[in-house]
């Protein structure tokens, strides 16, 4: 290979951008330590030309939903916005042994179009031995142990496939940098040519990303700009349940989740999270409640759980598991200051169950009542939700998807739903066999779960 003259720059993780010397804060998103050095050719090194393309009027332009490509797997193609879409480039992410390789292996087992799956990690004998145990023996896949960007695309014209999965982007190179395998510079070209291929050869590609110790995607945040979809596989490794989140979607639903179960058979969807998520709740215990949470577009039922002790050092603790931390201190002071609860000496442990994690704030009535719950000792009724965001005041705020969120709680059983009165109010429907109680603030709120 010839030698060409190189230069040196300096690249932030963080944002992608590029500077010809090192800043302790990149002036271009002001994150601090995330300038990295790499070497790139001088520009006298020959370039890839190829025609511009051309353009094509709007109202020239027919998409049918229909020519999306179902993967087989319903929570995965609802998370992806009804199945895998020409074009795109869907970035897989998750903490090592998680389950990510093989989950896409599982999603392109039964495509009907050819498919090239490319594992730099390992060779073709260990992916078809993982095959194998998955039962997959697809005519349609072809297995590659190739990490050279340019004899990946060769292989990819051979098969004429239009799909390829990369496992994973930090160990594949392309020949145009000297940086080696996973370093920025690296992991943003290759990125960036496997963009071009998918968006000029209506090629779709799922490319798998290592993650840091913070959870986030190794490599420059530009490569998730790049994609058109962002998963996070999320669960512990400690229990066999799993949760794919989409984080961005170009061409479906953000914050759709969905729920599967790992086995020796690979990764088995759940249909019924809410029923899985409940299936160990014990009745008459302190600290419990129930809070029907919107992930996407369809309902979960979540249990909080909370358990207040008292402190044996200085310092309370303030352990949380699935919820935000900032969040619970505001709930607290609440607790503290408009309702008369001494929990400034206590220990408060909040939980989650089921490895799922709650962003929206509707779930402040539920938390703060299962930390009401374990401190006076009193259970919380068996057979209710509480939804319901807090304001500084006390007073209980509106929540969106009030008629969805209750219409799955009467599904499993539930009896009563304590909601926001404003909610209630704008809410139309009226659910059969189930109880609607509308309250203005947690004050009153807790005059119907205690009595």
């Amino acid at each position: 290979m010839a030698k060409y003259s190189t230069k040196t720059v300096f690249l932030c993780a963080e944002c992608g951008e590029d500077f010809p010397k090192w800043h302790g804060k990149c002036p271009a998103c002001n994150e601090w330590g995330t300038l990295k050095e790499y070497t790139v050719p001088k520009d006298g090194r020959p370039k890839e030309t190829r025609e511009a393309r051309g353009f094509t009027p709007l109202s020239d332009i027919i998409f049918d939903e229909a020519c999306r490509t179902l993967s087989g797997i319903p929570e995965l193609d609802r998370v992806l916005g009804g199945g895998f879409l020409s074009g795109s480039m869907i970035l897989l992410g998750g903490t090592p042994g998680i389950g990510k390789s093989t989950l896409a292996l599982q999603a392109v087992a039964s495509l009907g179009a050819p498919v090239l799956y490319v594992s730099a990690e390992e060779n073709e004998e260990q992916i078809a031995l993982r095959a194998r145990r998955l039962e997959i023996g697809s005519a349609n896949l072809s297995l590659s142990g190739e990490n050279r960007w340019e004899a990946m695309r060769e292989q990819l014209f051979f098969l004429k496939a239009k799909f390829f999965v990369i496992d994973s982007i930090q160990t594949i190179y392309a020949e145009g940098s000297e940086s080696l395998p996973g370093a920025i510079g690296q992991v943003r070209e290759c990125g960036q040519k496997v963009l071009e291929l998918c968006k000029s050869h209506g090629v779709t590609a799922i490319v798998i990303g290592h993650v840091t110790k913070e959870g986030i995607i190794a490599g420059p945040r530009m490569l998730e700009h790049m994609a058109d979809t962002v998963l996070y596989l999320e669960g512990d490794s400690h229990h066999d349940y799993r949760i794919l989140r989409a984080v961005k979607n170009r061409f479906g639903p953000t914050n759709e989740v969905g729920v599967f179960e790992m086995s020796s058979e690979g990764l088995l969807e759940v249909k019924n999270p809410s029923h899985l998520f409940l299936s160990e709740r014990k009745e008459g215990i302190t600290g419990s409640a129930v809070f029907p949470s919107m992930e996407g577009s369809r309902p979960i039922l979540v249990e909080v759980q909370a358990l207040v002790s008292n402190a044996n050092f200085g310092t309370p603790q303030r352990n949380v598991t699935g919820f935000d931390i900032r969040r619970l201190s505001m709930l607290l002071a609440v607790l503290e200051k408009r309702l008369g609860f001494l929990v400034g000496t206590k220990d408060v442990f909040v939980n989650c169950v089921g490895g799922m994690r709650i962003d929206e704030p509707a779930a402040d009535l539920a938390v703060i009542a299962a930390i009401a719950s374990s401190l006076k000792d009193e259970p919380l009724p068996a057979n209710g939700v509480l939804i319901g965001e807090i304001g500084l005041a006390g007073e209980l705020r509106s929540i969106s998807h009030l008629d969805k969120r209750i219409q799955e709680a009467r599904q499993l059983g539930f009896k009563t739903v304590l909601a926001p009165m404003s909610s209630v109010n704008k809410s139309g429907k009226r659910a059969s066999k189930i109880v609607i109680h509308g309250v203005r603030s947690v004050d009153e709120a807790f005059t119907h779960l205690f009595k």
